[in-house]
């Protein structure tokens, strides 16, 4: 009976195709963000649904027992629902913000889960690119949120602090317990991987600071909005450039460089059939979307409430609530001296938001005929360009301790103290421009 329940998952596709699912991704590269999220899973016991008499009903049981309860996060799931019926008999709008945030966490870790199941049946390039696209699939759908409600400061301030929270507080953190754990141990890492993300995020630092010089270098007196929005959308064409060809110099040529080497393998398997993961995939990414839509309206109405400005919450708050699961995984991995994973989980994170996530909201703004540029202002993007060297001082010999560790977690600390004292989010009038001249653009 027990193998009856573990080919259900086989059943859709046939267990020929699902072995040769499972063969060519685990020849194929599997990054470290899937990894790190691995931690958070636990498995599924098949006695429970192994009674039920009818197959089909057994087979939903089965798929829904992995994918709601094969995480350690299951415990919030309950906040989904919450945060639904709070919305509905119009509870206090802070409230269905906590919600909404607490329930994005289990739903982050399970978008990485079913993107992983897939990739089992479509090989290994395909998956990759299903890991590239889903892999911050919660901030960029927050970001389109934020960019269809005119939110523009929102959608700047999440962007930027995901980057942020992924090079200094998980990095930092990482290499904080990772350095404590292994006093005796020397930490080395691969410094390829991490050389090509600095490459990346030097470039993005560029297309971001040129809208920034632009505008200050212009003359007194001199309107430069129209020419820093043009320079915004070529900037951002050159870095979705780059970014397809890094995805190519990952998948293809250089593969080697960002394959992530898991000591039991031999357990690795498909637990849901394809059509069964893509179906919980499309679901997923709707409650994803009706959430994010609840965290983007009801943003202002928190920080009023709780006085914390609108920066903070978006660059501090909602990107550490948003990552728990892989940032947890990073650390965990990092206790047990693989800092490989927790570099390719911290630098692989930045790169996407950095190269693919803000370029790709500029280019749909440009679509939809709002005024997205790459202008972040002076003391963001003044925050994102020494975060960026740090970094790239810090992992420059190849080696780690506990002391950069404590370096890059009191740099997050200082922005954040920074941004909690930031009551005025300089951003908003632009928005408000940019909404008062939509419709005389059409």
């Amino acid at each position: 009976m027990e193998s009856e329940v573990g080919e259900l998952s086989h059943m859709e596709n046939g267990d020929s195709k699902a072995l040769m699912g499972k063969e060519s991704w685990n020849n194929g590269i599997r990054t470290a963000q899937n990894m790190s999220t691995s931690l958070m899973r636990k498995k599924s016991d098949p006695i429970l649904v192994s009674t039920v008499r009818f197959q089909m009903i057994r087979q939903f049981l089965a798929n829904l027992q992995e994918v709601i309860l094969g995480t350690k996060l299951a415990v919030l799931f309950p906040a989904i629902p919450l945060a639904i019926a709070a919305d509905f008999y119009h509870f206090g709008r802070p409230w269905i913000f906590a919600l909404s945030l607490l329930g994005l966490t289990p739903l982050a870790e399970r978008v990485s889960f079913l993107t992983e199941q897939i990739a089992y049946y479509t090989g290994p390039t395909v998956g990759g690119l299903l890991n590239a696209t889903c892999g911050n699939a919660t901030e960029l759908i927050i970001a389109l949120f934020a960019l269809y409600r005119g939110k523009i400061h929102v959608l700047k301030y999440s962007l930027l602090g995901s980057i942020l929270s992924n090079l200094l507080l998980v990095l930092g953190s990482s290499l904080l317990c990772g350095g404590l754990a292994n006093l005796r141990k020397e930490q080395r890492y691969d410094r390829k991987q991490a050389d090509v993300n600095s490459l990346l995020l030097l470039l993005g630092l560029l297309c971001h600071m040129l809208p920034l010089m632009f505008r200050y270098a212009a003359a007194p007196g001199v309107f430069v909005a129209d020419s820093t929005l043009l320079l915004s959308r070529a900037s951002s064409i050159v870095m979705l450039v780059a970014y397809m060809g890094y995805i190519f110099f990952q998948l293809k040529t250089h593969r080697q460089i960002f394959e992530s080497q898991e000591e039991d393998e031999d357990e690795e398997k498909a637990v849901i059939g394809f059509w069964s993961g893509f179906s919980w995939l499309a679901g997923m990414t709707l409650i994803i979307a009706l959430l994010s839509e609840y965290v983007v309206g009801t943003i202002e109405a928190a920080s009023e409430s709780w006085g914390i400005s609108i920066s903070f919450i978006s660059i501090i708050l909602i990107p550490i609530v948003g990552n728990a699961a892989e940032h947890a995984g990073a650390i965990i991995f990092a206790f047990k001296n693989k800092l490989d994973i927790s570099l390719g989980v911290a630098l692989g994170s930045a790169t996407q938001i950095s190269m693919f996530a803000v370029p790709l909201c500029v280019v749909v703004g440009w679509i939809m005929r709002i005024q997205m540029d790459l202008d972040f202002n002076l003391l963001e993007t003044g925050c994102l360009a020494l975060t960026i060297l740090v970094v790239a001082f810090t992992l420059q010999d190849g080696t780690s301790h506990y002391m950069k560790g404590i370096v890059l977690c009191l740099c997050y600390i200082a922005i954040a103290a920074c941004f909690f004292v930031h009551k005025i989010p300089a951003p908003l009038d632009q928005t408000n421009v940019n909404l008062e001249l939509k419709p005389s653009s059409g």
